[in-house]
């Protein structure tokens, strides 16, 4: 009994030998020196195209997961980003600031220059006083009884 293939393959072996005539024609069409000379710049773009391709096909196509999360993430982060913008006027064209923040950030340099203000004493008040003491007298009292 013949399988698929053979008797697929019987069918087709008289178109072998048209099929090798003109294999042979398109060799010998590209073999010929002047298409080698006119050759190398579409030679050039379809390497490039097929190194793309391939790029894509390595690169991007086996982890499409991890670049869509990756892009999603993105997307997320420019949405949040402009969310956050300072809008700005259509008369001046300077930014709007709330009062809100820029008053809390200035009370709170205040604060902290309250805490770490420099609290020493008076110059005066640090100096160290020389002590020098004073000779005792020799004078002992004598008692008598």
């Amino acid at each position: 009994m013949k399988t698929p293939r053979e008797i697929l393959l019987a069918q087709h072996r008289a178109a072998e030998a048209k099929l090798d005539a003109i294999r042979r024609s398109v060799v010998n069409e590209l073999n010929h020196q002047g298409t080698k000379e006119q050759g190398s710049s579409p030679a050039l773009v379809a390497w490039l195209l097929g190194g793309s391709k391939a790029c894509w096909q390595e690169l991007f196509f086996p982890s499409r997961r991890f670049w869509t999360g990756t892009a999603a993430i993105w997307i997320i982060i420019l949405i949040i980003n402009f969310s956050q913008r300072d809008e700005v006027d259509s008369v001046t064209g300077r930014a709007v600031h709330s009062s809100g923040p820029v008053m809390s950030l200035q009370a709170q340099q205040r604060w902290m220059n309250e805490l770490f203000a420099d609290r020493a004493l008076p110059p005066e008040a640090d100096r160290p006083r020389n002590f020098s003491p004073k000779p005792r007298t020799a004078t002992t009292a004598t008692v008598t009884v």
